[in-house]
């Protein structure tokens, strides 16, 4: 216990062995429905279930135990919500791209993020994009994953004439998805710890039990399970000529979710764990977003999309977690739970739908931040929220939204030399635009 103390600083920030490792299990609860949703998402670009939730209790196990050991900081990785979304139905089933140069990309995202991080550039950018930008897309990819859930449990279905429409509720897929939405609004309600996980278990059991749900058994075994390890493709993801500029894009957007994704996660987390220091840094950054970059490369070597820092690492940090010691326990949990991984092909898409549209609930809060009052905030921030899940692309309301703000501010007369970077992003937008056009 000595040699804790001493390694994590246990002491010095007011903490104890007992009071981390109850936050690093807290902290596990809160956020391991990502062990069964994610492999539901990433499947349907053809990659083996079981492989998946492998490779997400395996990149999430080393980036926080790396996270808690480099860094010291109580915060817990996995694979990110909303850019496994865009991995599958933008990347993937959208542009066409084999799942393994997707994976590629993703490497490659994680290498420019750790240069981006090297060379100080990343803050740069950060300064670049307006704080209501930020919200707008956080809440954007919010809804993204909402429509994705409701559309995986058939409440909303396409239609020719309106576009969408309300699903057969009286069909067992999406009844039991209500059911399931209903299980997991009550346990939150409750304030009961890991309730979405608790929720998709729960449904996928009511499933089975009344016989809503069927399923054809695929192999689970050791093979399966390492189906994705070093199956992606970084040669064909590096050419641009065979693949377009469409992989460029790509990889920007990887990079820029994960970037604000990341620093998003860190001030929130700091702030409620008391860690910010007097000048408002959040000390030891440069070790997190080393890791945060590390772990995307490696989690794409597994066979996941991009592993990023989890907002629900402040659950721990509510039951007392002050230090790396409680992402260490949550990466042990991690990989306890990789024993159990290959049982994610049982669960049905009713029961992970649920959790997609509770997730996207709870990445609405952001919106409270952008100054509605404000045309120049407001117009580009809407454009961002509505612009992410009806064009089913995070890559499209970010251009939507860079650009107009751009615009608005510079015929409004307000741009001035420091929004050079800003001017530089919107241009690119627009050559992007240009370029999907003429395609």
């Amino acid at each position: 216990m000595t040699f804790l103390d001493k390694y994590f600083n246990l002491t010095a920030q007011g903490t104890s062995v007992r009071t981390e490792v109850v936050a690093g299990f807290t902290t596990f609860l809160t956020m391991a429905y990502i062990i069964l949703v994610n492999p539901a998402i990433l499947s349907q670009t053809g990659m083996p279930i079981a492989a998946i939730a492998a490779a997400t209790c395996l990149s999430a196990a080393f980036a926080s135990i790396l996270m808690g050991l480099v860094a010291n900081y109580p915060l817990a990785l996995a694979p990110g919500m909303g850019l496994n979304a865009y991995f599958t139905f933008t990347v993937v089933k959208g542009m066409g791209l084999p799942w393994q140069v997707a994976l590629g990309c993703v490497f490659i995202s994680g290498v420019c993020f750790l240069i981006l991080t090297f060379a100080g550039v990343r803050q740069l950018i950060v300064n670049a994009i307006p704080k209501p930008l930020f919200a707008a897309v956080a809440a954007g990819i919010g809804l993204f994953i909402a429509f994705i859930g409701l559309k995986e449990a058939g409440i909303i279905v396409a239609n020719p004439a309106t576009t969408v429409a309300l699903g057969d509720l009286h069909a067992p897929t999406p009844l039991l998805a209500l059911a399931g939405l209903l299980i997991i609004a009550v346990l939150n309600a409750w304030r009961v710890k890991g309730a979405i996980l608790i929720g998709v278990v729960t449904t996928a059991a009511i499933g089975w039990a009344l016989q809503l749900v069927t399923y054809t058994p695929q192999p689970y075994n050791l093979m399966a399970m390492t189906a994705t390890v070093g199956q992606l493709d970084i040669a064909g993801a590096l050419d641009i000529g065979k693949t377009g500029f469409g992989v460029l894009e790509i990889i920007f957007v990887f990079l820029f979710v994960d970037l604000f994704d990341n620093v998003g996660t860190l001030v929130g987390v700091s702030k409620r764990a008391g860690l910010i220091d007097v000048d408002g840094k959040i000390p030891r950054l440069n070790r997190i977003l080393t890791v945060d970059s590390i772990a995307t490369m490696v989690g794409s070597f597994f066979g996941t999309s991009t592993v990023t820092s989890y907002i629900e690492s402040a659950a721990g940090v509510q039951a007392g977690g002050r230090t790396g010691l409680t992402a260490v326990v949550t990466g042990l949990l991690f990989l306890v739970a990789l024993f159990f991984a290959p049982y994610a092909q049982f669960i049905p898409a009713a029961a992970t739908a649920p959790a997609l549209i509770i997730v996207g609930a709870m990445m609405m809060k952001p919106l409270a931040e952008i100054e509605w009052d404000d045309p120049i905030d407001a117009l580009p921030a809407f454009l961002i929220l509505i612009g992410i899940p009806l064009t089913f692309s995070i890559a499209n309301g970010l251009a939507f939204g860079i650009t107009a703000y751009a615009l608005l501010k510079l015929l409004r007369g307000k741009a001035g030399w420091s929004d050079w970077m800003l001017l530089v992003l919107a241009g690119l937008f627009v050559v992007r635009f240009v370029y999907l056009s003429a395609g």
